[in-house]
């Protein structure tokens, strides 16, 4: 969608503001509601969405005036925003609104960034728009290396960005991918996905990307919005995607937060979340497989298990005979495995270790 559209929409939301003012009426704000009990699992589509439950916010109504005033403001400052085609962070438009109300008035229109950044996830809904559509950024998060040429529109110019020349650090990825980016250039078997950027870093060192005709991306841990994104746009290339991370309940959600998206970003369902994702590793099997993890492995703390036994409720989980008995084996041995092990026999297993799981399919749902 482009910046004019997008400033149409924007322009449209205050218009039918102002046309409820003047018919004697409370101008209202409609978006869809996000709380947990409008959150589903939609099997057809295998991820996490938001239902048909929608929430009006009216300006002549004392429990809603403040929340109502908020959101215009912030619509008002994206569309500036738009205008002047300049970006800032999520945190820079809280300051930008903290004291729009006035000097002379001892309230500020923002006391805290917790009361914006749900404001603008409500104008997301509303809208039909991304946060970064609205030139709203948050940190870069992320790094790719690999056969993959981006070209990149952005602040007045255009470059081109070959993520199998950015050295030892990669590619960092923006908190936007969509505006001004293009993939130009895509020529991998497959995109690997691992959680830790120390392992990517020595899978980039080793050239694994190049060997294996591979694209690897590390999220650095939980996956940003904009790494989701990315991943999204490249499993639309219908390139597969596989997930390593480590082996305990949190590093498993890391792989589910991908597949499937997750609860607080239930509205960016289609957006972010890759179905087709499979999981690599590491698994409780794989302690059984090779001997020397046996030797590797960490007790499980309190909130690990707690972590395992919630993840066994979850639906779009627990219909996976293979990820029950994952989370149980965890359970039962109190036990969990770094990803980190794999270096045990030498630096460069973790690669075999890869290479041969993918070539034999040795994958989980």
């Amino acid at each position: 969608m482009s910046d004019k559209e997008i400033i149409e929409k924007l322009t449209n939301l205050g218009k039918k503001m102002v046309s409820e003012v003047e018919e004697g009426e409370s101008p209202s704000f409609q978006t869809i509601t996000r709380g947990r009990a409008n959150v589903l699992y939609d099997e057809g589509v295998g991820y996490i969405r938001l239902g048909d439950k929608s929430e009006e916010r009216r300006f002549i109504n004392v429990g809603q005036a403040k929340k109502f005033m908020q959101t215009v403001a912030i619509a008002n400052k994206c569309k500036k925003f738009l205008k002047e085609d300049a970006h800032t962070s999520i945190r820079g438009l809280y300051y930008q609104l903290k004291f729009s109300l006035g000097e002379n008035l001892d309230e500020d229109l923002f006391s805290d960034q917790t009361e914006s950044n749900p404001l603008i996830e409500d104008l997301e809904l509303a809208l039909g728009v991304k946060r970064e559509d609205l030139n709203l950024n948050a940190n870069r998060k992320g790094a790719v290396a690999g056969h993959l040429i981006l070209r990149d529109k952005f602040g007045g110019s255009t470059t081109k960005i070959d993520c199998r020349k950015q050295g030892r650090s990669g590619w960092m990825i923006p908190s936007d991918v969509d505006n001004g980016m293009e993939i130009e250039e895509l020529n991998v078997d497959y995109v690997l996905v691992i959680e830790k950027d120390a392992l990517w870093q020595r899978l980039n060192e080793d050239e694994y990307w190049k060997k294996e005709k591979c694209l690897i991306v590390t999220p650095m841990g939980q996956a940003s919005r904009g790494c989701r994104r990315l991943l999204r746009k490249l499993a639309d290339k219908k390139v597969p995607i596989y997930v390593a991370t480590d082996c305990d309940a949190w590093g498993w959600y890391i792989y589910w937060a991908i597949k499937t998206g997750s609860m607080n970003l239930a509205y960016l369902g289609s957006e972010i979340a890759v179905p087709e994702a499979r999981f690599i590793g590491v698994t409780m099997q794989d302690i059984k497989d090779y001997d020397f993890l046996g030797k590797l492995t960490i007790k499980a703390k309190g909130v690990d298990l707690k972590r395992a036994k919630e993840m066994l409720d979850y639906p779009w989980i627990n219909r996976h005979k293979e990820w029950v008995k994952e989370l149980k084996e965890v359970l039962n041995t109190k036990q969990k495995l770094e990803l980190d092990a794999l270096q045990g026999p030498r630096l460069s297993f973790i690669g075999e270790y890869l290479s041969e799981k993918i070539k034999n399919k040795r994958l989980l749902p």
